[in-house]
């Protein structure tokens, strides 16, 4: 799909990609999947709903942060030397093309497919007369008293419009004047609405309400009803250095977002310019801050549509296995005891790592518990375990990150309910977010007390343990326990720990140390030495790695990425960055563990972690890379989680030297998709 041209100013530097630019071209991935034909019916609707949600966030946190510095006329540039000016027309222009796109592919292709399996969205006109009764019932029954009405033209004061809502925009002629209301679509329920004895047969509710409006304005003629979608800014910063209560910052906070200002208006593509005029008045918005939608407005509803119960219409169900190590009836800490174990989700189950935490509230020897928590989800068996651990008695002592951006208001509520539990809770650092995945657990052994911890590249969380893929490492080494025990004090306490014996901790040595292994390997090949660089990781956009990078290309150094999303580093330039591949998967699962992996002359160094190569993830966050020393381990790293993507012919694109990105040609004879390829793995008898 193209989506901007060669010469955009996006373009023009010669060593970076704009990292918006690029973060377009990843969503831009992820629309495709929606008509990649090798994913089932209900997959693409999910992938579509996937994009829109996406597209939404980045409106939020990211446009929302360059509109502010357009406003206050900041001067600093991007490292790839774009204004914030001149970035959002760039984005309006790229986001413009893709929401096309996105209704275009709604309208003639899943749309109609779906009807033809037996699963329709009616438009009103289309049902018959006893459906179109039974839901007249249902609206004045339920529906209808939910409704508020609220004048928008004329009025004294324009009505406020909370984040992402769904609006009609209803004309209406009162004798000879044409006056402006709106009605919110309410989101008490659900977008679709099930039409009465027709089986997977559905209206939209915003279509429920547009025939029905009349009976909100009797005596008054509605002339027409247009649908409006407004994103507000949401990336409110939380201030915790001005606040006497962080708790009560973040609450704030939250109320906040709602009323953050607005930075998008959507509208259906036959909403009159009068409206039109009105709505950007009133809400404060530009020429460039509207799009005109052609067809369905507001994609939300896809989610429902996705969980139709139609498996014939799904992937097939994947059921994580249990890791060889793990399969003997055996205590799981001298199974850990004996070695390191390293799980990779979701082929591997994370039912050891449920275990592992409950273990305080099972296992009488264990004493204590610490636990980071970042994005745990509404419903967590990982705290009821934290909870029930503290009532048991242990010593429980957990890190909340309440500033988890759209995870705070349930970071919040289990906060409260640890410390109701007698936990001892703490929330991180005064002017950093703690992103790191620990689990640290003491138990008093017949020789002695003795650590185990757990560290990974995901959160604690059975949900997206599923959908993720994400790696964690048990480990009972001593220096890489007492290292975890020293950064749960640094994180709970006012412990100013500059050293570390394993770990790479952010932000005392996790740059250095990554960059002086870039330069190792440099050494290595300038010496004729084995030298080779292999990264997956979500992100790449510090300059100061990407130049290390670099340097290492044009030493001779083999350098292949797996990056998910952002990447401003441009590869294959000659006399740059001939020796670098970046490879991009999007699949069923989302890419999310992170390895950095290093040939090292022979004798490979790997790493798993928290840690995208970003800025805010090296310099402003407490991020924790732990190393991974099983030779077998380290083999596995290489050869699956690493070369299973770059080997990957099915659901992988190439990035070229202007940031554009390729889907890779398919090889039917011998297809290899690196998911399914890593499920086979996860069950294969010499695991």
């Amino acid at each position: 799909m193209a989506l901007i041209n060669m010469n955009h100013p996006s373009n023009r530097h010669p060593k970076y990609v704009n990292r918006e630019f690029s973060w377009l071209q990843f969503n831009s991935r992820v629309l495709s999947e929606a008509g990649n034909p090798r994913n089932p019916l209900l997959e693409k609707i999910k992938f579509l709903a996937i994009f829109e949600s996406n597209l939404d966030e980045f409106y939020m946190v990211r446009v929302s942060g360059l509109i502010e510095q357009e406003t206050s006329k900041a001067k600093a540039l991007t490292p790839d030397g774009l204004t914030p000016s001149e970035q959002l027309a760039m984005i309006s222009e790229v986001a413009r093309s893709l929401r096309s796109e996105v209704a275009r592919v709604w309208a003639e292709e899943l749309r109609p497919t779906l009807a033809e399996t037996g699963v329709a969205l009616q438009p009103w006109d289309a049902l018959d007369s006893s459906a179109q009764t039974a839901l007249t019932e249902y609206f004045q029954g339920e529906v209808f008293p939910v409704l508020t009405p609220l004048m928008i033209e004329p009025t004294l004061t324009f009505p406020f419009m909370s984040n992402r809502s769904l609006n009609l925009a209803v004309e209406l002629r009162d004798a000879t004047e044409t006056r402006w209301a709106r009605v919110k679509i309410p989101p008490v329920f659900n977008r679709l609405v099930a039409v009465p004895g027709e089986e997977s047969t559905f209206i939209l509710l915003e279509d429920l309400i547009r025939q029905h409006l009349a009976s909100l304005f009797p005596g008054v003629e509605v002339i027409s009803a247009h649908l409006f979608r407004v994103i507000r800014d949401a990336d409110i910063e939380i201030r915790e250095l001005e606040a006497a209560d962080l708790i009560d910052a973040v609450e704030k906070t939250l109320r906040l977002r709602r009323f953050g200002d607005p930075v998008l208006l959507e509208v259906e593509a036959t909403m009159p310019s009068e409206c039109e005029r009105i709505l950007m008045k009133g809400l404060e918005l530009d020429d460039q801050d509207l799009f005109r939608v052609e067809g369905q407005l507001g994609m939300e509803f896809l989610w429902e549509l996705a969980r139709v119960n139609r498996p014939d219409l799904k992937f097939p169900a994947h059921e994580p296995v249990r890791h060889p190590s793990l399969e003997e009836p055996k205590n799981l800490f001298a199974e850990i005891a004996e070695r390191d174990i390293l799980l990779h989700h979701p082929y591997d189950s994370f039912d050891p790592v449920l275990a592992f935490i409950g273990s305080g509230a099972t296992d009488p020897a264990v004493i204590g518990v610490k636990q980071t928590l970042y994005r745990v989800g509404s419903e967590s068996p990982v705290v009821e375990s934290l909870l029930t651990a503290a009532e048991e008695g242990k010593q429980v002592a957990v890190m909340v990150e309440l500033k988890a951006r759209f995870d705070e208001s349930n970071n919040l509520v289990w906060s409260r309910a640890l410390e109701r539990a007698g936990v001892h809770v703490s929330y991180g650092m005064m002017d950093m977010k703690v992103h790191c995945k620990l689990c640290l657990i003491v138990r008093k052994e017949s020789t002695g007390i003795r650590t185990y911890c757990h560290i990974g590249t995901g959160n604690y969380n059975p949900s997206t343990s599923r959908l993720y893929t994400d790696l964690g490492l048990f480990t009972q080494d001593p220096e890489i326990c007492q290292d975890v025990t020293e950064l749960f004090n640094y994180l709970t306490g006012l412990s100013r720990q500059a050293n570390y014996r394993k770990l790479l901790v952010a932000p005392v040595n996790l740059r250095d140390g990554i960059i002086d292994r870039i330069e190792r390997e440099i050494e290595h090949a300038k010496s004729g030495k084995p030298a080779q660089i292999l990264f997956k990781l979500n992100s790449l956009v510090d300059t100061e790695v990407i130049d290390a990078l670099y340097e290492a290309s044009q030493a001779g150094v083999v350098v292949k990425l797996v990056v998910r999303g952002i990447c401003c580093l441009r590869p294959g330039v000659q006399g740059m960055s001939e020796n670098i591949e970046v490879r991009s998967v999007v699949g069923r699962f989302l890419e999310h563990s992170r390895v950095y992996w290093f040939e090292n002359s022979g004798q490979p160094e790997a790493f798993i972690g928290s840690a995208d190569m970003m800025r805010r993830n090296l310099d402003r966050r407490i991020e924790a890379l732990v190393p991974v020393s099983e030779p077998s381990q380290i083999e596995y790293l290489r050869d699956h989680v690493l070369g299973a993507p770059l080997r990957d012919n099915q659901q992988a694109w190439d990035c070229s030297p202007e940031g554009i990105y390729r889907r890779v040609p398919s090889d039917d004879a011998s297809p290899l998709c690196s998911q399914t390829a890593l499920m086979s793995v996860a069950t294969s008898a010499n695991r």
